[in-house]
């Protein structure tokens, strides 16, 4: 049974792999505690500027490693994951897609969530590409020109805007990171001290 007081926040960008894997393990540990997720699409850029922090993937060996351990943790998870070419991408109008479904079509955000995820770390598609993301867009049912009006919208804008800050002022400086209460916990691999938390 789901408790609606227990719940675990998750700050999120879909440019980031371990937010992918994150995201594929995170509703069946939240379904075994009993808890209800709560969904925080942040801009892992803004982030960045605002803590001085940056991608692993900067420094060429971190980056090698990265990208070695996140396979290790996809076999682990039984999850397919391919590495994306285009990594680091602009997830500014993705991110603003995330936050405006959520707003005005909270029915349609996971879908949303899914056929984002799957492009990117799946199809190893180019979402910073226009005329790839509208062809992302349509074949997951979704309408391109509707999805540009939306993140043109100054209050989803705002919103996201907004939520990135949030992250900031709690002490975020990258994606995944999870708060259950005031407890924040970083990166995919910390999932177990996440259930425990719940628990």
């Amino acid at each position: 049974m789901m408790n609606q007081a227990k719940s675990v926040e998750f700050f999120f960008d879909f440019g980031s792999p371990a937010s992918y894997l994150a995201y594929q393990r995170l509703p069946a540990l939240a379904a075994e505690c009993g808890a209800a997720i709560v969904w925080r699409p942040m801009l892992l850029g803004g982030v960045f500027k605002a803590t001085g922090n940056a991608s692993p993937v900067t420094v060429p060996a971190k980056g090698r490693w990265m990208l070695n351990d996140l396979q290790r943790w996809a076999q682990r998870y039984g999850v397919p994951f391919v590495n994306n070419p285009n990594f680091p991408i602009n997830t500014l109008t993705l991110m603003r897609g995330a936050t405006g479904l959520q707003l005005r079509r909270p029915e349609a955000f996971a879908a949303y969530c899914d056929a984002v995820f799957r492009a990117l770390w799946r199809q190893q598609r180019d979402l910073g590409d226009p005329a790839v993301l509208s062809a992302t867009l349509a074949e997951a049912g979704f309408d391109a020109a509707d999805f540009i009006a939306l993140v043109s919208e100054p209050e989803i804008k705002a919103r996201l805007i907004a939520t990135t800050e949030e992250a900031v002022a709690r002490g975020v400086f990258g994606a995944p990171t999870f708060f259950v209460g005031s407890e924040m916990h970083f990166g995919q691999d910390r999932l177990d001290f996440v259930a425990d938390a719940l628990r």
